[in-house]
């Protein structure tokens, strides 16, 4: 998959819908993603959420409505999709600083320009990973529904609810496995725990989840959690997938938490993403 092509196309997109209500689920549709996947790629190639983009640019576009000193407020509020022009008023001055009746006095607004993807190679980064065939298997997970746009904030919450819970700690917590939903929500399954030869039955509160035989690229991450699995997430889509022979495929994805001080500089985690030959 050509990951700039892909984001740009959704930048497309949601330029040609600024005045519509489209969801997180809609963009992803339209470039054949995941929400999931499209959520995360967006977020690391831009260094912005989709959400965060759709409320810059339109706000951005707001203002030079405004500044032009014809449209009524209102009129512009339930233009871009805002539902009141108490809300609208809100997040506009928080944007720009000041309030929409100051802009149509003449006062100067800001202003976000459309994004444009590139790709630049840059050098110097080291990423250890091998390409390696696992046979199906099955992982035994303490698994939660979660949305794509609210996933970040909400996962870690997720495994200090895990540790916190007497119950949960007996099962090994070390692999934290994401499965799509294979529908076009952004929903997606996110769940804490082992492989399921590692336990004897299904303690309660835990579910049996089937992961199919894949060709995986496993990446080798140092440093201490989360960051050093955030750094290689972040070089595994502007690095590695561009210019790999390797495409995603969108099913699951596996972060392995080994032995030792997760706290520690010389900590060793993995991220694992099922893989195929690029065509």
């Amino acid at each position: 998959m050509n990951w700039v092509k892909t984001i740009n196309d959704a930048i497309e997109y949601m330029e040609g819908h600024l005045t519509d209500e489209i969801t997180l689920a809609d963009i992803a549709k339209h470039v054949n993603l995941s929400a999931f996947h499209f959520q995360r790629a967006f977020s690391l190639l831009t260094d912005m959420t989709p959400a965060e983009y759709l409320r810059k640019r339109r706000l951005s576009q707001a203002g030079a409505d405004l500044a032009g000193g014809e449209e009524k407020v209102i009129d512009v509020a339930m233009k871009y999709c805002y539902d009141s022009p108490e809300s609208f008023t809100k997040a506009f001055t928080r944007f720009h600083g000041i309030s929409p009746m100051q802009v149509k006095k003449g006062s100067p607004i800001q202003f976000m320009n459309r994004f444009t993807v590139h790709m630049t190679i840059e050098g110097g980064s080291i990423m250890e990973y091998t390409i390696e065939k696992w046979e199906a298997m099955d992982l035994l997970m303490h698994a939660k529904t979660f949305h794509a746009e609210t996933s970040e904030e909400e996962i870690p919450k997720f495994w200090d609810e895990y540790y916190a819970h007497e119950e949960y700690r007996k099962i090994p917590g070390y692999l934290g496995l994401c499965a799509q939903q294979k529908t076009d929500s952004d929903e997606f399954r996110y769940g804490i725990g082992c492989k399921a030869s590692d336990v004897e039955g299904i303690p309660e509160g835990f579910e049996i989840i089937h992961i199919p035989e894949y060709t995986w690229a496993v990446f080798k991450c140092v440093g201490p959690t989360p960051k050093a699995i955030q750094a290689m997430w972040e070089k595994i889509y502007k690095e590695w997938l561009p210019v790999s022979d390797y495409e995603l495929i969108p099913d699951y994805d596996i972060e392995n938490y080994l032995p030792g001080d997760p706290s520690s500089r010389d900590y060793v985690s993995e991220i694992c993403i099922p893989v195929r030959k690029s065509k």
